[in-house]
């Protein structure tokens, strides 16, 4: 494959921001009222007195609001991860945003990535988040246009 053909940085930063809006849309119809499902809306109540409560109510309101809003957040980041990785793995070898910019994901032979791969993948992208982004940026710095989590993975993004 020419090197001409790899995705570089910014086609590919391109597509994760449409697949960013995809994401935080969907998310906001799903999570927002899964929240307010859980009775977390008293924060926004009109006339909800605070200074009324004791220690011993406090404790437990902070205790549900952590607990719904890691549960948020690992509900939001199983929903990241699903759908980056089973887009990928699909026909379309890539995301909504990635269609949208002409890529497309595929192993280092060109071949399209499996849903274990491409789970593997998408999981990765947590150490390519670490220290700064630069398992990110590598992508801009590496001869296959390579992030971290494409070597882990043994894929490449390449233009279609």
């Amino acid at each position: 494959m020419s090197n001409s053909n790899y995705a570089g940085f910014w086609l590919r930063f391109a597509a994760y921001v449409v697949d960013y809006i995809i994401i935080q849309i969907f998310q906001a119809f799903l999570i927002l009222p899964l929240l307010a499902m859980l009775g977390l809306t008293f924060f926004a109540t009109e006339g909800f007195d605070f200074n009324g409560l004791g220690e011993e109510d406090i404790f437990p309101m902070i205790l549900a609001f952590v607990t719904a809003a890691m549960g948020a957040i690992f509900l939001a980041f199983t929903l990241q991860v699903l759908y980056f990785s089973i887009m990928e793995a699909s026909k379309y070898q890539g995301t909504v945003g990635k269609l949208v910019v002409g890529l497309k994901v595929t192993d280092e032979n060109g071949k399209p990535l499996g849903l274990g791969r491409a789970i593997f993948r998408n999981l990765g992208k947590v150490l390519s988040s670490l220290l700064f982004m630069i398992g990110y940026i590598m992508a801009g710095l590496t001869d296959k246009k390579q992030a971290l989590h494409d070597m882990i993975a043994g894929a490449i993004v390449v233009k279609k």
